[in-house]
């Protein structure tokens, strides 16, 4: 039968009895306090290792959630894309000036008559697209608006506060005919 590593350290003489018999007290008084006192010895390198573990992990997961968030911002961006250039409805000729406000620049595009008459109804909206602007049907600029509210530039729902206010004060007129023999 092979020796033990306590008997063979005695037996080479790197060991003696006094100190077998002084570690298997350590050991003993050891097992006994921990089942007293239910006392746990904790590892510290396996504390640390664990917190590093965790840290790794939830570095990871915030990792991975930023790329799930690039990705998501990414696929929006492709679907108003596709939503646009499926959707972009022709301008005609462009015998009449359109202005619109793009932030605070006054921008203007030329249509045809009829397009003209379709962006005032409220039918068709502009909205950007790549360096430019494109018309589309209002159903559509409604589902651009849902990804992202800065694509659409004009609607004519959108109409200001200021515009309302001054659109009311004009109706509290409408009441009264203008006469059409005042020389001025």
């Amino acid at each position: 039968m092979a020796l033990s590593l306590q008997e063979q350290l005695l037996k080479a003489g790197l060991t003696d009895k006094k100190k077998v018999k002084q570690v298997k007290l350590q050991k003993h008084q050891q097992a006994k306090a921990q089942q007293r006192h239910n006392v746990i010895e904790t590892d510290e390198a396996k504390a640390a290792a664990a917190l590093a573990i965790e840290a790794k992990k939830a570095k990871d997961r915030e990792l991975n959630q930023q790329t799930k968030r690039e990705a998501e911002k990414k696929a929006v961006v492709a679907q108003i894309k596709q939503l646009i250039s499926v959707n972009k409805q022709p301008r005609g000729k462009g015998d009449v000036v359109c202005n619109f406000t793009d932030g605070t620049l006054i921008k203007r595009m030329y249509v045809s008559i009829d397009t003209q008459k379709s962006i005032s109804q409220g039918k068709l909206a502009i909205v950007k697209y790549e360096q430019g602007y494109e018309l589309v049907p209002m159903p559509v600029a409604d589902k651009i608006t849902e990804r992202d509210a800065h694509v659409v530039v004009y609607r004519v729902d959108n109409i200001s506060a200021e515009d309302k206010i001054s659109s009311e004060a004009d109706d509290w007129y409408a009441d009264y005919q203008i006469p059409d023999d005042i020389s001025w």
